[in-house]
């Protein structure tokens, strides 16, 4: 009897084969994987371990996941994505910060990283993206831009409609959008944008864009400190994270290409269609210094505009932070 352990890429295998949460026996998973049942349950164990993953066991119907995965399939998402390389890693703290290793270390710009998992996810103002194994959607593309910051005003906005769109193609409705960087459905957090610069910000630099969707999370997520909800939550059913990834990517290569052309104010009514919290009073924040206005929209560049004291203020900057008003 064969007793050997599965490689990391044998891992990969076994999720795939138990991805649909059915029954498989210990002893056809062994045999498709060339590897004892020993192996197999000892993978398991691991696969609790490490991944946060659950499976049940019973005597004479084998293992199961607690709860059905769509993995990712790198296969699929190269060849239906046309406008830029995709790469898929199983566990990575970071996809941005893969991005940005692999951009210091000579790859060029386009790409993309996604991954199964991240250990160390990020959003703005060093808060952590919760990222477990196998359920939402981590995406980052290095864009090349040229002629420097100037040329970004406004791209987080940008970026947020092209993930709306493509939430809205996935059949969520009620998608808005909130200043600067985040997707709402019905007031709850359903996606988030992260935006780093490599290179010369005065002149030709490497543009990250990181995304994080949450698709597949369980209701019982922890760690997450503010109202939020999911694709599947949405629509009531497992869905299909590759199928997302290329309705974003198609829909960021659309976007994109009209802001570089013709810039941010290109995109601006359309922006303020979606608006989430347009005439809403709200607390914007940098540090301890708080600001109370009523929300007029954005300007041009994409600066968020309050009423302040009956004045019109505008603000931008990746630090701040914008909450509703209690009394809103």
């Amino acid at each position: 009897m064969r007793t050997l352990l599965l490689g990391e890429n044998s891992m990969l295998q076994l999720l795939r084969l138990l991805q649909d949460g059915q029954f498989h026996s210990g002893e056809a998973l062994g045999a498709e994987l060339g590897v004892s049942r020993a192996a197999v349950w000892k993978q398991l164990q691991s696969l609790e371990a490490e991944r946060g993953l659950r499976f049940h066991k019973v005597r004479g119907r084998g293992y199961r996941l607690e709860m059905p995965l769509v993995l990712l399939d790198e296969a699929s998402l190269a060849t239906g994505c046309q406008h830029w390389p995709i790469t898929v890693v199983e566990v990575v703290d970071s996809t941005n910060a893969e991005v940005l290793r692999r951009l210091q270390s000579g790859q060029s710009a386009p790409m993309v990283i996604t991954a199964e998992q991240q250990t160390a996810g990020r959003g703005r103002r060093g808060r952590q993206w919760v990222s477990p194994f196998g359920q939402n959607l981590y995406y980052s593309l290095a864009i090349r831009i040229e002629g420097g910051l100037r040329q970004l005003e406004g791209l987080s906005l940008v970026v947020g409609l092209a993930l709306a769109k493509a939430l809205q193609q996935m059949g969520v409705q009620q998608t808005a959008l909130k200043w600067p960087n985040d997707v709402l459905v019905e007031g709850a957090k359903i996606a988030g944008i992260l935006v780093e610069i490599a290179g010369d910000p005065a002149d030709a630099c490497d543009v990250v864009i990181g995304i994080g969707v949450n698709v597949n999370m369980p209701a019982e997520a922890v760690g997450i400190d503010q109202a939020w909800t999911s694709v599947s939550a949405q629509l009531g059913c497992l869905v299909d994270r590759n199928a997302l990834a290329l309705k974003l990517g198609d829909n960021l290569a659309h976007y994109l290409e009209q802001y570089l052309q013709q810039g941010f104010s290109s995109l601006l009514d359309e922006w303020q269609d979606n608006h989430a919290w347009q005439g809403r009073s709200v607390r914007l924040s940098a540090g301890d210094r708080h600001v109370d206005g009523r929300v007029l929209g954005v300007n041009a560049s994409g600066a968020l505009r309050l009423e302040v004291d009956g004045v019109e203020q505008q603000f931008s900057g990746g630090e701040l932070s914008l909450r509703l008003r209690d009394d809103s």
